[in-house]
């Protein structure tokens, strides 16, 4: 069975396991313990790390999530390094995505609703492209309209209202943004202090449809493949 990018459900559940293998490497040296769950959402790799002390959760999600940003990122360059292929692994600890997610809905509804009471534009503030997604994602649905603005790190999503005769063409920023909620059956492997493998191989039925328009199978592309204008 081939799916996204050509990549069979073997090929992803090895990207998987690679990237388990080099997160339990580095746990190790900082002397981490807890659980690396791995399963495929969406048709890629989702990882998450279940740390068992709740000082080491937050060295591992690090302020706004920059250290769980940057152990991704690193993550998919040894997975990489190891197949020759690019890797759109999702890495997460402890459900640090899912709860940015609700947080940023929170705020951007509060927005929605002072442009509807205002009639006037609302600016956010600054956000990485996960976040101005989650933001664009939810404007959508409420029937307004969104854009980003500026330049990294100072982007920003401003939200209006959108003419009845206008054109939806927002411009949205295209990244790593997957839904957590559902539970696939994932495998799961503690860190290398407790012990190694959990023998048991994950072969996920992948649906050969994909809902592009906002549904919680979106298919996402990552930044380098998206140029906001």
């Amino acid at each position: 069975m081939t799916i996204d990018e050509g990549k069979t459900v073997e090929q992803l559940n090895d990207e998987a396991d690679i990237a388990a293998d080099y997160l339990e490497g580095l746990l190790d040296i900082v002397d981490y313990e807890g659980d690396i769950e791995m399963s495929i959402r969406n048709h890629r790799p989702n990882i998450q790390i279940v740390a068992d002390d709740d000082e080491d959760i937050k060295h591992l999600i690090g302020r706004n999530g920059e250290v769980v940003d940057a152990l991704q990122l690193l993550t998919r360059l040894a997975v990489q390094q190891k197949t020759g292929e690019r890797s759109r692994l999702i890495l997460d600890v402890d459900g640090y995505l899912k709860k940015r997610r609700e947080r940023l809905r929170d705020v951007a509804l509060d927005a929605v609703d002072e442009v509807r009471e205002t009639g006037e534009p609302v600016d956010l503030k600054p956000m990485n492209s996960f976040e101005r997604k989650v933001v664009h994602d939810l404007v959508r649905e409420e029937g307004l309209k969104s854009r980003s603005h500026g330049e990294e790190p100072n982007r920003h999503v401003t939200i209006y209202m959108k003419a009845s005769e206008e054109i939806d063409d927002s411009v949205e920023d295209e990244s790593d943004v997957e839904e957590f909620e559902r539970d696939e059956s994932p495998r799961s492997r503690r860190s290398p202090r407790s012990f190694r493998h959990a023998n048991a191989d994950f072969e996920e039925p992948v649906d050969s449809a994909v809902d592009v328009n906002g549904g919680t199978e979106d298919e996402l592309i990552d930044d380098a493949d998206f140029v906001e204008e």
